[in-house]
């Protein structure tokens, strides 16, 4: 792993990992507000980004790293699950929709800013690392009446109506609560 940072120059604990993707395009929070995120965040900590995905999941990948001013790494479809566990252990934050690797995030000790639509995020959210779990307020107000099946998580576009401002004010949050925790792990690589 440490081979793959250096190649990359990613600094442990120095980058957070986002995963656009999701089984379903209506789980998928939309490429240009994560793109929007993520330069508010680079600019204002000088962390470093990574997007993160199966092989499958290139489209939002690529619009992300096309729409961000701040260069990202793009390992998406690039990984191993086992070489992306170690990425994600070694990341300072997680962001990203309802997924996989949100909870491989979790399981590795990563903190997590999680994207939900009609999914319950008490129920489903992660577990033993500090989060925060965005939804938007429901019931929805439908922004894809034609594509979405109200009551099937999987087939509904709520996580449309998140807006950039919550999540980006939750990854600040997050960043902020878990500071001093960060610092004690990376005294322990020195």
């Amino acid at each position: 792993m440490l081979a793959l940072l250096d190649k990359y120059h990613l600094r442990r604990k120095g980058f957070v990992a986002v995963h656009a993707g999701a089984s379903f395009l209506g789980r998928r929070w939309q490429p240009e507000r994560f793109a929007a995120v993520i330069g508010d965040i680079a600019r204002e900590t000088g962390l470093d980004f990574v997007l993160v995905g199966g092989p499958d999941e290139h489209k939002p990948a690529d619009e992300i790293a096309a729409r961000t001013a701040s260069p990202v790494v793009n390992f998406v479809g690039a990984l191993s699950l086992e070489t992306l566990l170690a990425l994600l252990k070694e990341a300072r934050l997680f962001l990203g929709n309802e997924s996989g690797p949100m909870h491989m995030a979790a399981a590795a000790g990563t903190p997590v800013v999680g994207l939900y639509g009609l999914t319950n995020p008490i129920r489903w959210g992660p577990v033993g690392v500090p989060s925060i779990s965005l939804q938007p307020s429901m019931p929805c107000e439908c922004v894809a009446s034609d594509f979405c099946k109200r009551t099937d998580p999987s087939k509904a576009c709520c996580v449309w109506r998140l807006e950039v401002a919550p999540v980006a004010e939750a990854v600040r949050e997050i960043l902020a609560r878990t500071e001093k925790q960060t610092a004690n792990a990376l005294s322990r690589y020195a």
